[in-house]
């Protein structure tokens, strides 16, 4: 049995809210089922139910401040299963192939998952609706022609995410 868990972070973002599944008499800490940010469009609210835990996100608290501070480059922390459609889970496993401190456009996202055309359409929509900022880095994701676009979390936020990385323009080929 699991237990939805939450808590709350202050970072450079503003407060972040992370949300996981803690399984009972577990261990092994928490699978990060949502990270998100205040406004954020599509953003996850607490529920009824949930427990305050920020003991259960020790470990991915240390990674985002060392993600923040520019000492770490990747995130390696356990999440949740399940979560998205299986054409937004592909979707997702392109933004995670995506190196740190480079940029692809949403065409290129749709070319590595077989959508063309009308495709790259719901390639944004699937992007839109990722529950893990920041660890699932869709701020990495920008315009054919370099523009910022998209972002669940706020165009402002994109750019600082990207300045952190020093990939405001890179383009990975």
């Amino acid at each position: 049995m699991t237990t939805t868990v939450y808590a709350r972070v202050e970072s450079p973002l503003g407060e972040l809210l992370l949300v996981g599944e803690a399984t009972a008499g577990g261990s092994c800490g928490v699978r990060l089922r949502s990270l998100s940010v205040p406004g954020q469009k599509g953003g996850v609210a607490v529920q009824d139910g949930w427990r305050y835990a920020p003991e259960a996100f020790t470990d991915v608290v240390r990674q985002l401040e060392a993600y923040f501070a520019g000492r770490s480059t990747r995130f390696d922390v356990p999440l949740a299963e399940g979560v998205g459609t299986e054409f937004q889970r592909r979707v997702w496993a392109v933004l995670e192939s995506i190196p740190y401190g480079s940029t692809v456009s949403y065409g290129e996202v749709a070319a590595r998952v077989g959508a063309s055309g009308a495709g790259v359409r719901a390639v944004g929509t699937a992007i839109g609706r990722n529950p893990l900022l920041v660890v699932r880095p869709c701020h990495r994701v920008i315009g054919a022609d370099g523009a910022l676009r998209g972002y669940a979390g706020g165009l402002e936020r994109k750019k600082l995410l990207l300045g952190i990385e020093g990939g405001a323009g890179r383009s990975e080929s």
